[in-house]
């Protein structure tokens, strides 16, 4: 079968043959559909988060946003069938540990996140292979298009888990989403949906149009500001600061312009992840976060057990994922999609949907 190989930080990814995967017991095979191109697929190719343990080894296929259908099923998996339309949630948990039994897999003590790592190869390839199958698996609703599952990926899914599970936003609350790429604009496009007052952030005009588009009620172009937070602030009541700041990009001026529009109170959601020169270490005014009683929360995937939630909005009309998809292409362009998302100018989610 084709892949996309992963062969050194850096170095284009090539599309090769490579021996197709067979099920093991606990494993099903799914024939891709489409699947998301992700900044995340990006970071590692550059090989920033060898701080973390995340260290792309030769040989490995990306790709962690799937759709397909089921095209083999191991002996002991009993919830799915050949021809099923699924999803698979990125982060694999081994459906046995306390954070599994308590409904948060995304955190397993022993999770295997698709698409990194070699024991568990991603979807950039017309199959793989997913580790406990009865526990990790989501089939997909029917009537829903692969793309837009493919939409739904990583970005929108940590966006709807964070905005839906890890900060209290009511609505009416003020959220300001900094950083307008696909999970920023999957953040503006949720919190919308929730009723808040949703301002979007970035430097490009193009993705704040686009912010617009998906429910912002304010947009801001950071480069025409000397102070961002403040400028912010002067969107909400008395210029009182924002209740929830997302940091969708992960960049020390992100983060610290998120954190510093809260109000009192307020909740930082950080879902970007650091660059290599940051290692996961970016400077937050911890005197603030005391004296104003604010949270810093983070946001990584979301657990199976809440791809319901997210379907039944989609059926309601509520959030469409698809919304947020702007380009399809071919196995073949994804080394270059890739590796232009160091410029920083894509609009939305690209997808692969041609294998």
């Amino acid at each position: 079968m084709k892949a996309a190989v992963f062969h050194g930080v850096e170095e284009p990814l090539q599309i090769e043959e490579v021996e197709p995967p067979t099920a093991d017991d606990d494993q099903i095979v799914v024939e891709t559909e489409a699947c998301g191109i992700c900044r995340s697929d990006w970071h590692a190719w550059k090989g920033d988060w060898d701080h973390m343990g995340v260290i792309p080894m030769d040989g490995l296929i990306f790709g962690h946003e799937p759709a397909g259908t089921v095209a083999e099923v191991g002996d002991d998996v009993e919830r799915f069938r050949e021809g099923d339309s699924v999803t698979v949630p990125f982060c694999l948990g081994d459906g046995t540990c306390e954070h599994c039994r308590s409904g948060h897999a995304n955190v397993c003590e022993r999770l295997m996140p698709l698409g990194f790592i070699k024991p568990a190869p991603g979807a950039f390839a017309e199959r793989f292979p997913v580790r406990e199958a009865d526990f990790n698996v989501v089939k997909q609703p029917d009537s829903v298009d692969p793309v837009e599952i493919a939409g739904l990926g990583c970005r929108f899914a940590t966006a709807f888990h964070g905005l839906v599970h890890r900060v209290d936003l009511t609505a009416g609350d003020w959220v300001a989403v900094h950083g307008l790429g696909g999970v920023g604009l999957s953040a503006v496009h949720v919190a919308n949906a929730l009723g808040a007052n949703v301002i979007g952030v970035d430097i490009i005009d193009e993705k704040l149009d686009k912010a617009e588009e998906l429910g912002a009620d304010e947009t801001l172009n950071a480069n025409d500001v000397k102070d961002v937070p403040q400028a912010v602030k002067q969107f909400t009541e008395s210029s009182k600061g924002v209740d929830i700041a997302v940091d969708a990009l992960g960049v020390p001026e992100t983060c610290q312009n998120a954190f510093n529009s809260l109000g009192k109170t307020g909740q930082h959601l950080q879902i970007g992840m650091t660059e290599g020169e940051d290692g996961g270490h970016i400077p937050i005014p911890m005197d603030n976060l005391v004296y104003d009683e604010r949270e810093i929360v983070g946001s990584y995937g979301i657990p199976p057990n809440q791809y319901d939630e997210i379907f039944r909005m989609m059926d309601r009309g509520k959030i469409d994922p698809g919304k947020i998809v702007t380009e399809t292409v071919s196995l073949e362009e994804v080394p270059d999609v890739i590796e232009s998302m160091g410029d920083y100018d894509t609009v939305g989610i690209p997808v692969c949907n041609e294998f």
